[in-house]
């Protein structure tokens, strides 16, 4: 049964928040946080991180996560909905752009918070370890918002210390490198003083941050660059991620479906997931799960992602699977055209006639009867001219599926935010570093553990940026990393990441298949009525505006100071309102 730390622990400091109204910013906090007797012992001070494993994410986690991670990166398409996202069109206004924005700051807010207290109120029988080990959690979710923030919003300002701030209204944007700095430093410490098994199920180690720093290396390689990237930093990243793969005890799930099938929270393949609990307590519950399943029959009074699913692109980049006017069939095994090897497509999203037992689905007979059966995708109608290839990704099903334990917007399944499987697809790439293409045995060896774990042959090179940057794609899908893999991109290479996101399809089409149920095939055409298919990214569209309820009553934001508003009130960026749960 799932570990329940985050949850218990959550609650044991909800009253941290409980009593406070938004004006407690106006003042040092009067509540039982700064109680001198707060933090007596080792329980105490890890009950009160846990909630940087959930809530303080929840506004990201909930729709921000894949509307910017995925339907901005394009690999996932909504025809009715988040229409701004899809056609990369994000404005000051845009509700992902707000809800990301203001989560973000909000775990930085919660884990500077966190920081100062525990320096100031861990008593003596409070372990020097312990006390070390939620400093470096604090700071460890705290590069990890700020890794977010300087890849959607640029240069943005260093918080490090909340109340010092309140009363100065000259506090700037940092530039970018300088952030990045920030980060790396923070997750060093995390390192340094992060064990290397987790304390609790769930909780996250020296390893974790040692991955969080591959992924940093590999991507402040490119920052500032123009063409190569810093190979100091490309050495780097492919040096952690090597100790992760080889050191950590982490190993790839062999099969890649299970890594979403439930029960699969902090399984041997994960190094930091969100930790999601069936609870009462909104903050402390999936809700992400309510916003991308397809329909209510196989959900809990929810489901309401019925416009959400693979993108056009996204379905060419899997091998085999011909999609109208593309012909690669290079490893459709001999099969009809519209089938392909990888795994991850179904795991990742439906296709009309895919079979998941594990989730009930209510179905109706001709006469209105409703029965249930396992999941069954169904195929569009005949006169239909559009589809979805919905999404299948976190997507776990009924009450009765997870063992009582679901309801309306109340999941219990976590959120993956760093997998083993990145560490390889990092060292490839950070081995082929500025070199068009590779055949570096390691590399490749790393590769194709991805690779094959997928259900496909052996890769066998030379590895490039294209195929690396592809396998990403069809490996983390939904999991919204694709918009910032186009971030990484764009700092050396800015002009093909607009030529990516430029030559995306993000239209719609229509799925069929070849019989049903058991079809061996599909095929897939584009709905000739539908003609907003490509967006534009440049240089001007391409980072994140500040959004309005903030530049508004902070006018100084788009002159690099930075402000907050909270109801008639400004107050510095860094103490933008925490998340209240009343009495």
């Amino acid at each position: 049964m799932k570990n329940r730390f985050i949850y218990i622990g959550g609650l044991l400091v909800l009253s941290v928040f409980s009593s406070c109204e938004k004006e407690f910013l106006d003042r040092a906090p009067q509540d039982t946080l700064v109680d001198a007797n707060f933090f007596k012992t080792n329980e105490q001070v890890l009950a009160a991180s846990a909630p940087l494993y959930s809530v303080v994410w929840k506004d990201y986690v909930d729709k921000a996560s894949w509307a910017l991670g995925d339907l901005r990166g394009g690999t996932t398409f909504r025809a009715y909905g988040y229409r701004d996202d899809v056609l990369f069109n994000t404005t000051e206004v845009s509700l992902s752009n707000n809800e990301a924005y203001r989560a973000f700051f909000i775990v930085i807010g919660q884990s500077n918070t966190l920081i100062q207290n525990i320096n100031k109120y861990a008593g003596a029988e409070v372990s020097e370890n312990i006390k070390n080990h939620a400093l470096a959690e604090a700071r460890f979710m705290r590069a990890t918002a700020y890794s977010y923030l300087v890849m959607n919003y640029g240069a943005v300002p260093i918080i490090d210390n909340n109340l010092e701030l309140l009363n100065n209204p000259a506090v700037r944007r940092n530039t970018v490198e300088s952030v990045w700095e920030f980060i790396t430093r923070d997750y060093l410490f995390a390192a340094a003083n992060l064990p290397a098994t987790p304390v609790q199920p769930g909780r996250v180690t020296k390893w974790s941050a040692e991955g969080m720093l591959a992924r940093t290396y590999l991507t402040r390689a490119g920052v500032g660059a123009s063409g190569n990237r810093n190979q100091e930093f490309l050495d780097k990243a492919k040096e952690y991620a090597e100790r992760v793969i080889t050191m950590s005890g982490r190993s790839l799930l062999p099969e890649y479906a299970d890594l979403f099938r439930f029960p699969y929270d902090n399984n041997a393949e994960s190094l930091f997931e969100q930790q999601w609990v069936f609870t009462s307590e909104y903050g402390y519950a999936n809700t992400m799960v309510s916003q991308i399943t397809f329909s209510n029959d196989i959900a809990n009074g929810d489901g309401w992602g019925g416009d959400l699913g693979a993108s056009w692109w996204m379905l060419n980049l899997y091998n085999g699977l011909v999609t109208e006017g593309n012909p690669n069939t290079d490893e459709d095994d001999g099969r009809l055209p519209g089938f392909t090897l990888d795994d991850r497509l179904k795991a990742t999203y439906m296709l009309p006639g895919a079979q998941y037992p594990e989730i009930s689905q209510t179905v109706r007979d001709a006469d209105g009867t409703e029965r249930e059966q396992g999941l069954v995708f169904p195929a569009p109608t005949a006169a239909a001219n559009e589809s979805f290839a919905s999404i299948k990704k976190y997507v776990v099903g009924k009450a009765k599926d997870l063992g009582g334990q679901a309801t309306t917007q109340r999941y219990p399944n976590n959120t993956y935010m760093l997998r083993l499987a990145e560490m390889y697809l990092i060292y490839a790439e950070a081995a082929l570093g500025n070199s068009a293409s590779s055949s570096d045995a390691r590399a490749l060896e790393y590769f194709n553990a991805v690779h094959t774990r997928a259900g496909l042959p052996a890769f066998e090179g030379p590895l490039t940026w294209d195929v690396v940057f592809e396998e990403r794609i069809k490996e983390f899908a939904m999991e919204g990393l694709a918009w910032y893999d186009l971030v990484r991109l764009h700092y050396y290479n800015p002009q093909k990441a607009y030529e990516i996101i430029n030559n995306q399809d993000r239209g719609l089409f229509i799925v069929r298949p070849d019989r049903m149920p058991n079809p061996t095939g599909w095929t897939f055409t584009k709905t000739a009525s539908f003609t907003e298919r490509k967006a534009s990214a440049n240089s001007g569209n391409f980072e994140l505006p500040i959004p309005a309820a903030e530049a508004s009553q902070a006018p100084s934001l788009e002159k690099s100071q930075c402000l907050m508003s909270l109801g008639s009130k400004r107050y510095i960026i860094p103490t933008i309102e925490i998340i209240i749960y009343e009495k």
